[in-house]
């Protein structure tokens, strides 16, 4: 059997995402290979340095996946996407990107479904959201719905200022937290305003300490 491109291995790989997605590869210090979505392009070369405050360079600061939103300062456009490092015999080689357009752009609320009908929902009044029987279940101040997108798609939409990903089951607003308590194994508990308790895990616990700063 021929010897596999790498680059053509990766652009095979890059079919199997949406059209929405651009992926890239970096070393310890530049890119390696990109390739640009249908909706949004960071014009990336490879080559191109890792700069300072990007997914790549906070990812492989932090030894640790990154999923957030980034400004339109770095690139010229704003964009949502997740960075995982890699390693190879315990040292650190480089990252894999997907990044996302930002669906949040011009929006600001959570639509959801009721038995009626559906209800558009400020951002600002929506406590938590949690993934459960294949749906993602939304919690407000006044009541709860459901929406068909993925909590993983949600965590893309939503602005990182106000909402972070503390379980692999939640997502929550930072400023319906009434206090954090310390649970087993370093993981935490979240008292909500609404009364509700939501679970920090292990897995989400170093990233949620570092976004609130404790």
């Amino acid at each position: 059997m021929k010897d596999l491109s790498i680059v053509g291995l990766l652009d095979v790989i890059g079919e199997l995402f949406s059209d929405e997605v651009s992926i890239a590869i970096t070393d310890k210090e530049n890119y390696i290979y990109y390739r640009p979505s249908k909706r949004i392009d960071l014009k990336i070369t490879p080559g191109d340095p890792i700069v300072e405050g990007t997914l790549a360079y906070k990812a492989m600061s932090g030894k640790q996946k990154v999923s957030e939103f980034i400004d339109r300062e770095l690139f010229g456009v704003p964009y949502h996407g997740m960075a995982v490092p890699f390693q190879h015999e315990g040292e650190l080689e480089g990252c894999i990107l997907a990044i996302y357009p930002a669906f949040t752009e011009g929006k600001s609320v959570i639509t959801i479904k009721t038995q009626d009908g559906w209800i558009p929902i400020s951002f600002s009044d929506v406590i938590y959201l949690e993934a459960k029987d294949r749906k993602t279940h939304i919690v407000t101040k006044t009541f709860s719905g459901m929406h068909t997108s993925s909590l993983q798609n949600f965590e893309y939409r939503l602005p990182r200022e106000s909402f972070i990903r503390c379980h692999r089951s939640f997502i929550v607003n930072v400023h319906h937290i009434k206090e954090i308590y310390p649970d087993t194994h370093s993981t935490f508990l979240l008292a909500m305003e609404n009364g509700e308790k939501v679970s920090v895990s292990q897995s989400y616990s170093s990233y949620f300490r570092k976004l609130l700063g404790f």
